[in-house]
């Protein structure tokens, strides 16, 4: 038997494996959480200030968040939520809309993934390392 087909053999029945867990196997405990509330939210990479505005998000496990992400600078930016395998460029003066659920609840930085340079703000010096927020995802408790 060719090699190739056997490989492909292999990963149809991983594949078919991992679909048949998902559907019937995993506890309902640890099925992902859908509410089925939108929450908007508008973050804003504030211009010459390497801070994003508001620092601090409070959301509910299983909300469907679109955030709307404006960069003020005349340079590009990015904005990153690792656990939500969230990161999108910003362009200069731009405004971009990210959406995603709420899937897991704790406290998850978001921050800018493009390097983006350094300043003085407000008798401050910051840089790309201080454009960080964090969501605060509060778990869940009803039955879905």
């Amino acid at each position: 038997m060719n090699k190739f087909i056997l490989l492909a053999v292999v990963g149809v029945i991983i594949v078919a494996v991992g679909i048949g867990y998902r559907l019937f196997l995993i506890p309902e405990s640890s099925k992902p959480v859908e509410t089925g509330k939108v929450v908007k939210v508008t973050v804003i990479a504030k211009k010459n200030e390497w801070r994003f505005e508001p620092e601090d998000i409070a959301i509910n496990q299983g909300d469907r968040i679109i955030a709307t992400v404006v960069n003020e600078d005349d340079y590009d930016h990015g904005f990153a939520i690792d656990a939500y395998g969230i990161s999108q460029r910003m362009p200069a003066k731009s405004t971009i809309t990210v959406e995603f659920v709420a899937t897991r609840p704790g406290d998850f930085q978001y921050y800018c993934s493009v390097p983006c340079g350094e300043g003085d703000t407000n008798g401050e010096h910051r840089d790309h390392f201080d454009m960080i927020g964090t969501i605060n995802v509060n778990q869940f408790f009803g039955t879905h």
